[in-house]
């Protein structure tokens, strides 16, 4: 990265981290949330969350490393919104509903590719990499219309710190700044936009707040874990928040580490350590398997109250060399057994018992400030209209 980035705010958590690691110590919510049972499975409370939330925030559609070159573009489903993403010759990332302005079907159907323009596999529209309907299919036998009327439907995106997100609604208008709440320059310190992007795949899992509950605490690693890697760490966790958004840290052993290295030493890599959560559906957490690598689960909501899907996004700083490439595998292979068997195994079990069970509410205790917060905002945000949207996040 050729940009100098301000390191203060990454320093402060460090030093804040320290301090209760040798206190052993957390930072810990006012007190224990009591949650609605019914909010893991209600119909209506999922209509809600679908229409008010994902149809309404910027939401992470991409990272720039899945559309590296000029033509490059992804297709994929947000919310139920087909949604087209594609770079064009200018470099810029741009978005569609990716629906022909002819009969609605989509222009685009595979999952990624390269192209200058995008050919309606129905009738043979033609659009360019800007949206625009540059060619009609026997247009002399077609009739009279307006072209420059029917380019796709835009959307709204923004490219930053390597990651792209986007607004699924044509309509709105909430500003990207607003929402981010600077987290964007905090997450600007990977670098992302240099990565090598190595592997995905996709996994079902149960309710979109079950699955996003795990990624919120590490109060049940040692437990839920203990087979595989939580046997050695703590249950412990500091959070630091900026709006909706949510850095989850340990404050362990590498933190009392740095403690033994002058400042102007700590790497950024040390400093970057936890699971970093992006409101209302990403984690990026980090580990090494293939050299340094980070895990980007980009999790959206199925078609009913009892499912969602789980986009997991292996990348890795540099391109791997074979013997790296076999690390990343391995790794990628054992983080989707530890989310599919262990993580998301429980939190089916967990919805079945909550729908059945009779169970009025659910507990998040004032260790589960991350979580707290994260229920408070999806609340927020669904009880908030159009009109007052920005400013709920513009004040945090």
């Amino acid at each position: 990265m050729n940009k100098v980035l301000d390191r203060s705010e990454l320093e402060a958590m460090v030093k804040a981290g320290m301090a209760h690691a040798k206190a052993h110590t957390i930072e810990k919510a006012a007190g224990v949330l009591k949650l609605p049972a019914q909010n893991y499975y209600d119909p209506a409370i999922f209509d809600a969350e679908v229409s008010r939330i994902f149809r309404r925030v910027p939401l992470l559609l991409a990272v720039t490393a899945e559309l590296p070159k000029p033509g490059d573009f992804k297709t994929m489903d947000a919310a139920g919104v087909p949604v087209l993403l594609t770079r064009g010759q200018d470099g810029e990332v741009r978005a569609f509903v990716n629906s022909c302005s002819h009969r609605g079907t989509a222009v685009a159907t595979e999952p990624t590719g390269n192209a200058r323009r995008f050919v309606c596999p129905y009738h043979g529209w033609t659009f360019t990499q800007k949206g625009e309907l540059m060619g009609i299919s026997s247009a002399e036998d077609f009739g009279q219309i307006d072209k420059s009327c029917y380019g796709l439907i835009p959307l709204r995106v923004t490219e930053r710190a390597g990651l792209i997100w986007g607004i699924i609604d044509p309509k709105s208008t909430l500003s990207f700044d607003a929402f981010l709440a600077g987290y964007d320059n905090l997450l600007a310190h990977f670098g992302f936009e240099d990565w090598h992007f190595f592997e995905s795949r996709v996994m079902p899992g149960p309710n979109w707040k079950i699955a996003y509950d795990g990624y919120l605490d590490f109060y049940h690693l040692p437990v839920l874990h203990k087979n595989t890697f939580g046997e050695a760490m703590p249950n412990q966790a500091n959070y630091y928040s900026w709006g909706p958004h949510t850095r989850v840290q340990v404050p362990g052993r590498d933190l009392l580490d740095l403690d033994e290295t002058p400042q102007a030493d700590w790497s950024v890599e040390d400093m970057l350590k936890g699971v970093w959560t992006i409101f209302p559906h990403v984690s990026i957490a980090s580990f090494q398997g293939g050299g340094r690598a980070v895990m980007i689960s980009q999790l959206l909501p199925g078609d009913k109250v009892g499912e969602s899907f789980t986009t997991q996004m292996y990348l890795l700083e540099k391109a791997p060399t074979s013997e790296q490439a076999e690390e990343a595998h391995a790794q990628f292979k054992f983080l989707e057994h530890v989310v599919r068997d262990e993580d998301y195994s429980t939190g089916f079990r967990q919805q079945v018992a909550l729908k059945n069970g009779g169970r009025d509410h659910v507990l998040f205790g004032e260790n589960e400030g991350g979580a707290q917060r994260f229920h408070q905002w999806v609340d927020r945000v669904i009880h908030t209209e159009d009109d007052q949207l920005e400013a709920l996040f513009a004040a945090g």
